[in-house]
């Protein structure tokens, strides 16, 4: 399991390498949405995207033995980033097993971070099998602990500066975010309900939650970043009886939510970064009115989805 107490100490293990990022409001953004929104910008990550954090707090703690070996692992892209950044900032060997169809500007942006990247499989279920064949440490993108107590560090950021939330939206891909959301308002801000949002188009993780086990669904949606087949244990473990609700939304209405931050916020996003967005428009319901923090994940969009910005 991960505690807050691994949460601190992950902060303490990445202070000096990341100042904490922007967190904003923007009137023009709150109208559309109905809501008090605030955006965490974790856009402004070196690797622009939050998942740097886990990537440097596992570094920070791995043995040197296992830093010796070198690090294996698979992704999509910014989980793919964020090790191939934390492997270059400790000197670690990094390989890095990718979908053939994996966007090129990601495929591209670790292998200038230094990290070998294998592209093998039509999806990142064949690129793990492959993988887990290859010589290193293996490193999950789910099932890892410190990668879990190091995102949780941006939650420190948001609570720490306001704990009056009524809501948190959080992305979910392998749902490491939203497991380290639960555990940070859990602790500093238990009147705040955590929702995770996923699209419709690759539920695994919303179906998983729902259903109180690990399952597999079909992965169609085309926004990498909550590009994920099946569930994962450890992020699961850490939702049960934590989250408040998930929402499921169309990849339609995260490109909508993406043209709004970059008109109404300043931001591009990539879609996973403006799920949290989708989701707020999409139930009213539950949010109309509140005081919501939503996550942008990142900003590492690829060239199709900043065309569909003008769409």
């Amino acid at each position: 399991m991960v505690t807050f107490a691994d949460v601190l100490a992950a902060r303490e293990a990445i202070a000096a390498a990341l100042p904490a990022t922007p967190f904003w409001s923007y009137p023009a953004l709150n109208e559309v949405a109905g809501a008090t929104v605030h955006v965490k910008h974790e856009n402004a990550q070196p690797t622009g995207a939050f998942k740097v954090r886990g990537g440097l707090n596992l570094l920070a703690n791995l043995p040197p033995r296992l830093r010796e070996r070198g690090l294996v692992t698979w992704s999509t892209g910014n989980h793919a980033q964020s090790i191939a950044y934390a492997c270059g900032e400790y000197g670690v060997p990094c390989t890095v097993v990718m979908p053939d169809g994996a966007s090129e500007e990601k495929a591209r942006a670790v292998r200038l971070l230094g990290a070998t990247v294998v592209l093998h499989g039509p999806d990142l279920g064949v690129a793990q099998a492959y993988a887990e064949t290859l010589d290193g440490h293996l490193v999950s993108p789910g099932d890892t602990p410190e990668l879990i107590a190091g995102v949780a560090t941006a939650y420190l950021e948001i609570f720490e500066t306001v704990r009056s939330f009524d809501a948190v939206v959080v992305p979910v891909g392998s749902g490491t975010g939203v497991a380290a959301a639960a555990i940070v308002a859990g602790k500093l801000a238990p009147g705040c309900a955590v929702i995770g949002v996923q699209s419709s188009a690759a539920p695994a993780a919303h179906d998983s939650w729902r259903s109180g086990a690990c399952v597999q669904r079909p992965c169609r949606t085309t926004v990498e970043g909550l590009a994920t087949g099946r569930g994962f244990e450890l992020p699961q473990s850490l939702l049960r009886g934590a989250l408040a609700d998930f929402v499921l939304v169309s990849d339609e209405q995260i490109a909508a939510a993406q043209r709004l931050m970059a008109t109404h916020a300043h931001t591009l996003a990539e879609g996973a970064g403006a799920a949290g967005l989708a989701a707020v428009r999409a139930r009213p319901d539950l949010f109309r009115g509140r005081r919501v923090a939503i996550v942008c994940t990142g900003g590492n969009a690829p060239a199709r989805e900043i065309a569909g910005l003008a769409g």
